[in-house]
Order: C-alpha cells, then structure tokens, then sequence
C-alpha cells in the first residue's frame, strides 16, 4: 500500500513539474525577446522588398518574407529626433516644446516623470539596451560636461545598458558613450563642445576643405569642426582619442548589440538598435564602399543589409530566433543630399527613394512620413503576407506593453493605441487614423490625406524635396492617388471639414488610462 502511495505521490510530483515547467515556458513564450531595428533617412523604395530594383537588399528581404510587411505604416514626423521622442515616449512630439532636430549639446528632451517603452519593458522584466544613434539630448539645461558621468539620460530612462551616438553623425560631439561616460577619452585631452562659436583651434571644413574626404553643400552649413576628414555641424575641441571613424560605425554598434544579446541569451532582452545608416555623412566600410553604383547612398544601404543579416544570425547561433520579436523600420522619409556631395545625387539614377510616393524627409507627403516597416515572430506573426493596416509607430510602447502584459499607468503613452493585433497581422484595418507632422499638420483616415494649410515654403531647394506646404486645404484620395497629385478639397468640403476638425479634436485630446 506504501508502494503504491509512493508511485501516487512520485506521479503527482512529476506531473506538477512537469505542469510548472510548461507554465514557465508559456510564461516565457508571452515575452518574447525584442529587437527595433531603427534605420536613418531610410525611404519606402529603399528596399528590395518594397520595390528597389538597382540593388538589393537579401537580408532584410528574409526577414520580409519570414514576417509581415506593412504598406501604410508612418513615423510620428518627418525628422528624426522628433519620431524617437514618439516612438519612446508613446506621445506625439508635437505637444512638447524642443522635440525639434536636437543640436548635439541639447538636454534631455524625454521627460523622467513618466514612463516610456524602456522602463516599462524593464518594469516587466526584460533587460534593456539602446545601441546607436541617440538624438534626444542628455543631461540638464545647465550644460553638459563630457569629461564626467554624463546624467541624466538612457540609463535614467529604464535602459539598463547604454552605447550610443550622443547627437547624429553630421554633429559633433563625434564619439561614443557607453553606460554615461565618453569611451576611451584621454584626461589630458578633454572635450569641449559649441553650437554658438568656434572654440579651440581644431581644423574646419570652412577653414581647411582640402583636408576633406568630400565638400560639404555651402547652403546646408556642415562645414565646422573635422572630424574623420569629414566635416560637421558644430564645434568641437579635444577628446581626439575619443573620435570615431565612421567606417567602423556600423561594425561598432552592430558588435555591441551582439556582445549583449549574448550576455542577457537566458533572460528576456529589449535592444532599440537605432542605426547610422543612411544618414549623411556617409562613409561605409571599404567593403560596401562603390560597389552599389549609387554613390555613397546606396552603398550605405547595403551596408544597413549586411548589419541586419549578422544580428539575425548573431539569434540563430544562440538559438533565440524562435523567441525573437524584430522590428525594422526607419525615423522619417529619404533624403539624397543631406549636407555633402558624396556623389549619391549624381549615381542617383532611376531610382526613386520614396517609391511611388510624393515628397521626403522634412515633407508633410506620404514621402515625409510612410516608411518601410516589417514584423518578425516565428509562429507568431503571419509570414510571407503584406498588410494594408495603418500603423503609426507611436503605438509601439502600448502594443509592446500589452504583448508582454505589463500594465500602463495613467499619464504615460498618451497618444500610444494597442495594435498588437495589427502588428500580429490579425487586424488588417488598424488604427482609425494618424496624425502626420512636419512643420504642418496632416491626417490619414481610411483611404483619404488631408493637409491643413500653412504658409511656410512648399519646396525645400537644399534638399530638393516638395514639403507638402500649401495655404489652400489639400485633400487626396490615397486608394486611387497614392502618389498625392490630384487635390480633391474643393470637390468634397464637407470631408475636409471633418478631417479638419478632428486634428483639432487630436491637439487638445490627451486620453487617460482607468
């Protein structure tokens, strides 16, 4: 009778084990790891898979094929700080001062009062890294010392590992910092920075252009402080140890993110990896330099490829692809010359880096705002399809939230809607509409884009690009006019009315959580 009571019992414990260990892997299997892979100035025709027909793009294109492509996803602005405010913030940039394109000594802009996707995800137990380009500002208004621990900033936010670009590539100060300190800085040699006057003496691009690996565009002003042979916005003295070289970028931060998927392999991991590519300037490693025949544009983008394929297959090695949640999509529109003549213009071609949409970076257009945006979760997320649901990335932070279960408190994410289902492919409508900002206002709803009119420039000659700016209302069919040629305002003024007054309804809108 003994015996058998023990069998009973030893059954039992191994069946609740066995329960335990099944419930732990469901468990796990609702916090998958995530990766958001942020490319730069990256256009909707940029890719293969989104119709590039010059070169192509193999690796990004797998990850396409194993996931779903979004038509009809949209950063929050035509810029890049403002759409990482959005995207980290759940909040539209547009309803805080100074969310415009951070100077490289600008304070932090996210506000440590509320949450956002990094301390939410970490609330819920993930570890989390940002890795890249950072664009948000660090420290106080009362100035940055970079020679010290530089507070408050990533790591204030919920990230518990940081190595980043303080600025963007085309402003100094040109080095990288890793969990709040400059990496390898000399003492001797400490780092000042101005966005007001030249300080040190230090060459520049005005001063010294034969030092130059290429000119920069006299009217877009990136001729200050030299670092690398390329000169940028801003001035920067010392801290020459401390200098990166842009060809190793890419290499830098891809090794990085790496190393610390490597190291958080048994835990759930968040890594935000915002790339340097394509953003000017542009100098990619000598392996990808000329061999895309479209300047240094294109080669960046091959370079943006070749990154995505050795962190995809940085997952299988440690077998955390069947676990793996990517996202890849970019801040803002394209843009071709951004400050330097690097021969993109020129090697251009026939290719159009906003596919079949009008305008680009800094444009109210479809160009400004839609960008490529592919999802990827083995068994998850419906593979090999496309989908017309409208998305906008500001509803990242409340689709992650919900996806891993971690609740959201009352003032965060404001204008952030849960669309895992959309995300998931199980919902191809989305959202109802999305506001679209640059400069201006726009909104997209069902099949039709209305712009509010304004009167700021309608072409942005240094760059080339239409802006999307009008002082008449501008309404377009999208279903049948995706490339927005034909105003259709004065045919339906009782649409543009309403479209009008729900962005208004939108500005002064801030909903709460119960």
């Amino acid at each position: 009778m003994k015996k058998i009571g023990s069998i009973v019992f030893l059954g039992t414990l191994i069946f609740l084990q066995a329960s335990s260990q099944d419930n732990t892997k469901s468990h796990r299997a609702l916090k998958p790891n995530i990766i958001i892979i942020y490319a730069d100035d990256l256009g909707y025709g940029d890719l293969s898979c989104y119709g590039m027909k010059k070169i192509q793009t193999p690796n990004i294109d797998h990850i396409a094929k194993e996931g779903l492509l979004f038509t009809n996803a949209h950063t929050t602005s035509a810029t890049c700080t403002p759409s990482r405010f959005g995207l980290l913030t759940g909040r539209y940039p547009w309803r805080q001062n100074g969310t415009g394109v951070a100077p490289g000594d600008a304070a932090l802009i996210v506000p440590l009062d509320r949450g956002n996707l990094a301390s939410t995800l970490h609330t819920a137990g993930y570890k989390t890294a940002v890795i890249g380009k950072w664009h948000l500002g660090l420290g106080t208004d009362e100035g940055i010392d970079w020679n010290t621990r530089i507070k408050p900033g990533p790591k204030e936010l919920g990230f518990d590992y940081s190595f980043i670009m303080p600025a963007t590539l085309d402003r100094v100060p040109c080095v990288f910092l890793e969990n709040q300190r400059v990496v390898n800085l000399d003492s001797k040699d400490p780092i000042t920075v101005s966005y007001k006057n030249k300080i040190g003496n230090d060459p520049t691009g005005k001063e010294n252009p034969e030092m130059l690996r290429y000119q920069p565009d006299p009217t877009q002003g990136h001729n200050q402080t030299i670092v690398d042979s390329i000169s940028r916005i801003g001035w920067m003295s010392g801290g020459h140890s401390a200098y990166w070289k842009d060809e190793d970028i890419a290499a830098t931060i891809t090794d990085k993110t790496i190393q610390f998927m490597e190291r958080n392999a048994a835990a759930p991991f968040f890594v935000y990896f915002a790339t340097g590519d394509i953003h000017v300037p542009r100098y990619p490693d000598s392996k990808f330099r000329g061999k895309s025949g479209m300047g240094m544009r294109g080669d960046a983008i091959l370079q943006l490829d070749y990154t995505v394929g050795k962190i995809e297959e940085a997952l299988r090695h440690l077998h955390l692809t069947d676990n793996t949640l990517i996202i890849i999509s970019s801040d803002n529109g394209p843009v071709v010359n951004d400050g330097y003549f690097d021969q993109s213009v020129e090697q251009l071609g026939d290719h159009k880096p906003a596919g079949d949409l009008r305008g680009g970076k800094y444009s109210i257009f479809e160009g400004g705002t839609r960008v490529p945006f592919i999802v990827k979760w083995p068994g998850k997320v419906k593979a090999g399809e496309k989908t017309d649901a409208l998305l906008s990335q500001v509803d990242l932070f409340a689709s992650l939230n919900a996806l891993v279960g971690q609740g959201l408190k009352e003032a965060d994410a404001p204008d952030s809607y849960n669309q895992l289902e959309a995300l998931l492919g199980n919902d191809k409508k989305g959202r109802d509409y999305v506001i679209e900002h640059s400069g201006g206002f726009a909104i997209t709803k069902g099949d039709w884009k209305y712009i509010v009119p304004n009167t700021m420039r309608a072409y942005n000659k240094d760059v080339n690009i239409e802006t999307g700016n009008d002082v008449k209302p501008q309404l377009y069919d999208l279903k049948n006019d995706r490339g927005e040629h034909y105003n259709l305002a004065e045919k339906y003024p009782a649409l543009v009315k309403k479209l009008a007054s729900l962005i208004e309804q939108s500005k002064g809108e801030v909903k709460t959580r119960k």
